[in-house]
């Protein structure tokens, strides 16, 4: 046997150390976050002022947003029964008798130097919820608590060369911050967790989700301590983060910058940072503050919010599926996988898109395969939702269907789906312009793999000989010869038969 040459690629010293230092001391990480849910009012939570996106800035700002002197807020009432359709669908304690606080600071994007919040006692107390976890199975987060409060403005550094400006347009803005127990040991179910509570509260109508536009913000607390300990270590705050994939990066970065300062004798300080994705780095913003900071009191222009038994039963009552039940029925109902039912109901959309085709007459697990592999793939390269995709639920519903009578195969109905999303027709005249309908004649498809068999005689005795793998090269001789119109589970069944 000849020797096996092989390289090892060359890293630097640091990471050697790194390597060596994480045999020696081994850590666990410890993850909470704190998600920002814009709520889909129409006004402010202490307003009337208007909430749509892409005003131009500073035209949707009212006296009570800005805190002129004199002005009132008076509380949205659909911003709480918002926040009570997220805590019961966490089964979480209802506070039926909760109070807004100012919380003070001073900041050029907060008019009136305090912001509204809750914190005493916010309106959603504790609940949980499963999350899947890499090997497998499912693990339960905490949540803490969910309170409503008001946004702050915008401030934009890069508009202008020597100062700031601030659009105030956002500024009370309803929102639900959501925070978690720090029951996450690693950026992967932080990631997990994140996604749950934004597929939530899209199913219950409370949130877009939009991360673009700003509607859902994670801020990830990350902390790390020896293993097999209780205390926990000195946590760092990351903000505003509004992607998934941003939000991975981020946390991975901060925690092995946390091992190393601890693992070089250092001390983590408890500060706010900024995860730049540009440099791909965390850096610091401002130390981090404590609650007692903030000098929270009762809001005093605002009464105590008290809910009614009715009310309760009424929200609940009017619940929809939530994601992990509409997947546990994909499970059951259409035999799908856990994997692939996770994936489709992860988003709202993309589980009505699948269930769209359903009952259009589609095959479950065929459909399932399209959603996810075809059309995801192309959604995901043009960067578009499958709200805006070109091809509808039915008109995918009847490329599936084509695949499933034997009009076409597999293969040429991705050629057809790109027709499709191209414009270029609907999915029957496609294969009737072209040509593609598939080759079922029995009597024909004989006629070809006869000739084949007698043109190449020598495989023939390979694959009598024992040499199995060949059929694959018959194969490809018969969809040569017919273009790929040949039916491939009636060329296999022929071939083997014949060459047996």
């Amino acid at each position: 046997m000849p020797p096996i040459n092989f390289k090892l690629k060359p890293i630097g010293i640091q990471s050697y150390l790194r390597i060596f230092r994480g045999i020696i001391m081994a850590w666990e990480t410890v993850i909470g976050l704190e998600i920002h849910s814009q709520l889909n009012t129409k006004s402010k939570i202490f307003s009337g002022a208007s909430t749509e996106f892409g005003a131009k800035p500073n035209t949707q700002a009212c006296a009570v947003d800005l805190g002129l002197p004199g002005v009132l807020p008076v509380l949205n009432k659909e911003a709480v029964h918002m926040a009570l359709r997220f805590g019961l669908a966490v089964n979480a304690k209802i506070n039926q008798h909760s109070i807004f606080e100012r919380k003070n600071y001073f900041y050029p994007d907060l008019p009136k130097g305090y912001q509204i919040s809750q914190f005493e006692i916010p309106i959603v107390g504790k609940g949980a919820i499963d999350i899947s976890t890499k090997e497998g199975g499912t693990k339960m987060v905490g949540i803490t608590r969910a309170h409503l409060e008001e946004d702050a403005g915008k401030s934009i550094h890069d508009l202008y060369e020597d100062y700031s400006a601030i659009d105030l347009n956002r500024a009370g803005t309803p929102l639900l911050e959501i925070v978690s127990e720090p029951d996450m040991r690693s950026a992967k179910e932080a990631v997990a967790y994140a996604k749950k509570i934004h597929a939530l509260v899209q199913y219950i109508g409370i949130c877009d989700g939009n991360m673009q536009e700003g509607s859902f913000r994670c801020d990830a607390n990350v902390s790390i301590r020896k293993k097999d300990t209780e205390e926990l270590g000195t946590r760092t705050e990351l903000k505003n983060i509004n992607s998934f994939k941003f939000l991975e990066k981020a946390i991975n970065i901060e925690i092995e910058r946390q091992q190393d300062i601890l693992e070089d004798g250092g001390n983590v300080v408890q500060e706010t940072r900024l995860y730049d994705a540009v440099k791909d780095e965390t850096r610091s913003m401002r130390t981090k503050e404590e609650a007692n900071d903030y000098k929270y009191f009762p809001d005093p222009d605002l009464l105590p919010v008290d809910i009614e038994n009715e009310l309760l039963t009424e929200i609940k009552n009017s619940l929809p599926e939530l994601p992990t039940e509409k997947k546990n029925r994909f499970v059951s109902e259409f035999g799908l996988s856990d994997y692939d039912a996770e994936n489709l109901t992860a988003q709202k959309s993309l589980a009505d898109y699948y269930e769209a085709m359903l009952n259009d007459g589609a095959d479950a697990k065929v459909s399932a395969n399209w959603v996810m592999g075809e059309l995801s793939a192309s959604l995901n390269k043009n960067q578009i939702d499958i709200q805006d995709s070109p091809i509808s639920a039915k008109e995918l519903s009847e490329l599936v269907k084509r695949i499933n009578d034997d009009t076409i195969s597999g293969k040429i109905a991705k050629g057809v789906f790109k027709d499709m999303w191209e414009g270029n027709g609907r999915v029957d005249d496609i294969i009737q312009n072209q040509g593609l309908k598939q080759m079922t004649d029995v009597g024909a498809i004989e006629g070809i793999i006869d000739g084949i068999i007698a043109n190449n005689s020598e495989q023939v005795e390979q694959f009598k000989a024992g040499n199995t793998k060949l059929l694959g090269y018959f194969v490809g001789q018969v969809m040569k010869a017919t273009q790929g119109k040949a039916n491939p589970k009636q060329v296999n069944q022929i071939l083997n038969e014949k060459l047996s």
